[in-house]
């Protein structure tokens, strides 16, 4: 799973202003979301260790948890909409 995760990247569409910041942000339940939808993945977005929702275009390593001694790195890119 952990390999899986690790190859696959997660692709957002969000609406941003100048310099690449966002109008909102992107959060850890929109992830989680994207992920079922487009990989068939189901993760519950509390395993994914994300301290602030993401405010800027680009990519963003997101660690997730899947198991005490099992961490997982998905890469989202979050692009203009």
């Amino acid at each position: 799973m952990k390999e899986k995760m690790e190859k696959l990247t997660v692709e957002l569409k969000a609406k941003s202003g100048e310099g690449g910041r966002l109008f909102g942000s992107i959060t850890s339940k929109q992830i989680a979301q994207t992920l079922e939808k487009t990989h068939g993945i189901k993760i519950d977005k509390r395993k994914m260790d994300l301290p602030d929702a993401i405010r800027a275009l680009g990519h963003t390593k997101v660690p997730v948890k899947l198991h005490h001694e099992v961490t997982a790195t998905l890469d989202v890119h979050v692009s203009e909409e």
